[in-house]
């Protein structure tokens, strides 16, 4: 990985792409996943790269939902397994969350990478690879559509990190609470998941460990009243409420 300097005024950006094209000449992320980083970094730069306080709620609603989560599981694709597949596992352990691989892009090659990555990483079972287990989600025709039956398919909680809307749109009518991570507020997923998280996944998924151990502590009554009291199209709205006022304060220097 080429050495880039602390005191770059984009550091923190360059690194994250380091780490996906790193990922995409280890055999984890498809080219079309470059693309998608490429998108999601426009919008990051529109919230003016930092957690929002709309995030840092939908932060504590998302760990109080996997808390209270019967069979809860976090669906990895390859760009997550690239950016941050230690805080992935971590994440998994602490809300006590199966793994399954999910691929739209997929192929034996690319699932042995990224499973080779999360056990070396700390995973242990990692769902989605077995043909015997497998079963068909309805409402979607990519190769999305395939999940485990002992995972997806039986989860009530599912957190889909940068995910594409049509699988999102097919979780939400089987009944099942979607968390998601996705810098755009306006995208389908966004406004179709129960529970969405405007920020980088980078930043936001240390904080979601921390208030998943923080939560851990608290009752089933106080975690469902924070999940209760949560509204993420009001959640979405104030997030474009920050792009607004980010533009405004920076049309003003300019």
């Amino acid at each position: 990985m080429p050495l880039i300097p602390k005191s770059h005024p984009r550091a923190k950006s360059l690194l994250i792409r380091e780490k996906l094209v790193n990922g995409f000449d280890n055999g984890l992320v498809a080219k079309e996943g470059l693309l998608a980083q490429g998108r999601g970094e426009a919008f990051d730069y529109l919230l003016g790269e930092k957690t929002g306080k709309a995030a840092k709620q939908a932060i504590q609603a998302a760990a109080a939902q996997l808390l209270l989560a019967k069979i809860p599981v976090i669906s990895v694709n390859g760009n997550i397994t690239a950016l941050c597949p230690k805080q992935i596992v971590k994440l998994s352990k602490q809300t006590k969350a199966k793994l399954e691989v999910n691929l739209f892009y997929t192929n034996k090659k690319r699932q042995q990478a990224i499973i080779k990555t999360l056990k070396k990483n700390g995973a242990g079972e990692i769902l989605g690879t077995r043909l015997a287990s497998s079963t068909k989600l309805s409402g979607i025709d990519s190769a999305r559509r395939i999940v485990d039956k002992n995972g997806i398919f039986a989860a009530d909680v599912v957190v889909v990190p940068l995910e594409d809307g049509d699988r999102t749109i097919a979780l939400r009518k089987a009944g099942k609470t979607v968390i998601t991570f996705d810098l755009n507020p306006l995208s389908r997923t966004s406004q179709t998941a129960s529970i969405t998280i405007v920020d980088n996944v980078t930043r936001a998924i240390d904080l979601l460990i921390d208030e998943s151990k923080k939560l851990s502590k608290k009752n089933r009554r106080i975690l469902q009243k924070i999940v209760n009291d949560f509204d993420n199209k009001k959640n979405l709205a104030e997030n474009i409420i920050q792009i607004k006022n980010y533009l405004t304060r920076r049309a003003r220097v300019a």
